[in-house]
């Protein structure tokens, strides 16, 4: 996928996350904020030449922009989308959390949408 078809993807399951929680499908809720976070991470490590083909990967390539940025914010939700993806798995989190994780990933992307658009091509 090229950096700008992850952008659209992560865009597009942010908006199915709200879309599933209305339904109180709570863990694909939980997911889809995951597959939102992940995909915006993967967008900016492909454009700077960073490996984002595991979930090790993505978690190097956020501790990068943490430091980089000096924002330990972005680290932080990063792992709330973290817990949102280990949700799908064991449904632990109510729906209270599950709202306000997907909330958390949609500050995340915004936040990284101007890393986006600063990083080079």
């Amino acid at each position: 996928m090229t950096p700008m078809e992850h952008i659209e993807t992560s865009r597009r399951f942010i908006e199915q996350a709200v879309t599933e929680y209305a339904k109180d499908d709570l863990l694909q809720a939980s997911e889809k904020a995951w597959g939102a976070a992940a995909h915006a991470v993967k967008a900016i490590a492909e454009r700077r030449g960073w490996r984002h083909d595991s979930h090790l990967a993505l978690y190097i390539a956020i501790q990068r922009l943490t430091d980089e940025l000096s924002d330990p914010g972005i680290d932080a939700m990063f792992h709330t989308a973290g817990d949102s993806h280990k949700n799908f798995y064991e449904g632990w989190l109510d729906s209270l959390q599950v709202a306000k994780n997907i909330e958390t990933v949609e500050k995340f992307l915004v936040k990284l949408e101007s890393v986006y658009t600063d990083a080079p091509e």
